[in-house]
């Protein structure tokens, strides 16, 4: 029996569980599947465990729910952002997005999270006036306002 970990995201898809789960450890490291059944995709993402479901067409994603992508730089920002949104995938605003399934995803690099955390509270604001009106982060953008 598979060894589970205390939290575990649950995902439903109509039909395409396995194919979601190659296509997501195909773009994240230190991912792979563990596990198939006709219902069932067990796999690990970055080393976080996850879990896939054909339940058929009845239920939908939402933005309600979406996964934290936490970058170190732009070019991992562009990696994520260009993959997740590519084929059939959906450029949102503030660093959302949703990919070809219809998951949210926030691709954040750190710079952001660290500008938005920041005791200055005007260059924090700066920072956020700047990401509001991004789609996708650039990281040069969030440095010049934060640094204006």
């Amino acid at each position: 029996m598979a060894q589970f970990q205390k939290i575990t995201p649950y995902l439903w898809f109509d039909h395409q569980a396995q194919e979601a789960a190659e296509y997501y450890t195909s773009l994240f490291p230190n991912s792979k599947i563990t596990s198939v059944s006709s219902m069932i995709v067990e796999f690990e993402l970055s080393g976080q465990k996850f879990i896939a479901l054909n339940g058929g067409p009845q239920f939908k994603f939402t933005e309600a729910i979406s996964f934290f992508v936490y970058c170190e730089d732009q070019k991992e920002v562009d990696y994520y952002w260009n993959c997740l949104t590519s084929e059939g995938g959906e450029e949102s605003m503030c660093s959302w997005c949703k990919d070809k399934y219809g998951l949210s995803w926030q691709i954040v690099p750190k710079q952001l999270m660290e500008y938005l955390n920041s005791s200055n509270r005007e260059r924090a604001n700066n920072a956020m006036q700047a990401m509001l009106k991004m789609k996708k982060i650039i990281i040069a953008l969030l440095d010049e306002a934060y640094n204006a």
